[in-house]
Order: structure tokens, then sequence, then C-alpha cells
């Protein structure tokens, strides 16, 4: 089965200029979602880690059930004013604007090797903003795990820019 199939291109949106990936079809594909998952899971096998971090919040839709698959522990990196105290957050860039994440402060042990989870990879900016906060909270990066890597947006070598190792299901160009 070809995941790509399953990807909606959605054009100016949330602005003008920006084209969306919408998986809305793929999660609403129960053999597509299996495909998805299973397909993650093989390319987590690459990595060695300890916990799963999913950004907010389509990462959270495939974060949850690796997790489950992988038999690891789930982080979640969130907006802001999303969790109780205390918090660690940090801000980053958008293609389209700037945004903050947080996590809960006490919620990996220390020295923890993490594998970050993202639905897309664009430019980057994202992960390297979990990179951050796992930094903050004296964990690791294991490396990150995305279902589409956007290759005309430069994430790949953003990410390779802070030696963040990095697996894609899907590669659009």
């Amino acid at each position: 089965m070809d995941l790509k199939n399953h990807i909606q291109a959605i054009k100016d949106f949330p602005k003008k200029g920006i084209i969306f990936r919408d998986i809305s079809p793929l999660l609403n594909d129960p053999k597509a979602m299996n495909e998805m998952v299973e397909g993650m899971a093989k390319l987590a096998n690459n990595f060695q880690f300890d916990s799963i971090l999913a950004i907010e919040s389509r990462g959270f839709i495939i974060g949850a059930p690796l997790a489950y698959r992988l038999k690891k522990p789930l982080v979640l990196a969130r907006k802001p004013h999303k969790l109780p105290p205390p918090v660690v957050s940090q801000e980053y860039g958008l293609e389209y604007g700037n945004d903050q994440l947080q996590i809960k402060e006490n919620i990996l042990p220390k020295n923890s090797s993490v594998l970050i989870v993202d639905d897309v990879l664009a430019t980057g900016g994202t992960i390297i903003a979990c990179q951050k906060l796992l930094t903050k909270v004296n964990c690791h990066t294991a490396g990150a795990l995305v279902l589409i890597g956007l290759e005309a947006l430069n994430g790949q070598e953003n990410l390779k820019k802070e030696n963040i190792k990095y697996s894609e299901l899907i590669k659009i160009y």
C-alpha cells in the first residue's frame, strides 16, 4: 500500500503560500493506519531509546499507538498552558511564524534517551525545539522519527546541523 495516496495536499493553509499535508484520509483507513504504525515501529528499531516524545498535536496521533506497540513510555510536548506546572518551555520558529512547546519538568528520568516523533518534518524547528527541551531536563535525543519528510524545506539539513539522527516513513519532494 502506498501511504502517499492517503496524504492530501491543501494549498494556502493555514496561510497563503503554505501547503498543508492532511493525514485525515490515512487516519480514516484502518489498514493504512495500521501500516503507518507498523512502518514507524520498524523505523524506530534503528534507534536506541527509553521513551517517546510526541509533538502536539498530530504527533500524538502517531506517538500514542507507536509507544503502545513498542511498549515505551510516552511524553507529550504541548503548546503553552496545556500542562500543569512545573514545566520547561522552548520557543521555536515555524515556516509561517513562531510558537512554543512545553514538557513536564520531572516527567523523564535524568539521562534518558528519547525518540522524538511527529507527523511532518518541514524546517525542523519543532524537533530542534524538542531537543533543546530534552537538554533542559538532562536527557538526550536518540533521534527523530516522522511520518512525512518534506524534502523541499531543508528540515533534514537543519537536523543534521544539530546532530539529530532522523528517519521518515514517507518522503515528499
